[in-house]
């Protein structure tokens, strides 16, 4: 059964959270790093799917509005990956192998678009792929 497009918004806000954690590990989000995200949604993610939001946009770009959002607001990414692992759990059928490697690439793309990934940037991408095999 397809998801609707409620959940897949929910899904792409859990995701642009997840990926503003990765940025922000690091207590610095740098233009390199938002830039990577955003070139990524354009390629990848947006094609990935067919769903909208309630004002008739590609569900992807709430990785985008998400995103931003965190970081105009310096939002605490401690509790994010707590909230994924329980969002993967109800919805287990959203996490096929093709859009667990998505959002490994993604993450990982992020990590390295400043500099190469830091020690925290690695373990952050170390526990996410671990939630995304349900090892939890």
């Amino acid at each position: 059964m397809k998801p609707s497009d409620k959940t897949m918004v929910r899904f792409y806000k859990q995701l642009g959270k997840i990926f503003y954690s990765i940025a922000a590990v690091d207590k610095n989000v740098r233009k390199e790093e938002i830039s990577k995200l955003k070139d990524i949604v354009q390629k990848e993610w947006l094609p990935a799917e067919d769903t909208f939001d309630e004002f008739g946009s590609d569900s992807a770009y709430q990785i985008e509005i998400v995103f931003d959002w965190l970081v105009e607001n310096e939002w605490d990414f401690e509790q994010i990956l707590s909230d994924f692992k329980i969002f993967r759990k109800e919805h287990d059928g959203l996490f096929t192998l093709q859009m667990n490697a998505l959002i490994l690439k993604t993450a990982n793309a992020i990590a390295s678009s400043f500099s190469s990934k830091n020690k925290s940037e690695h373990v952050l991408i170390s526990h996410l792929n671990t939630v995304l095999k349900n090892q939890f």
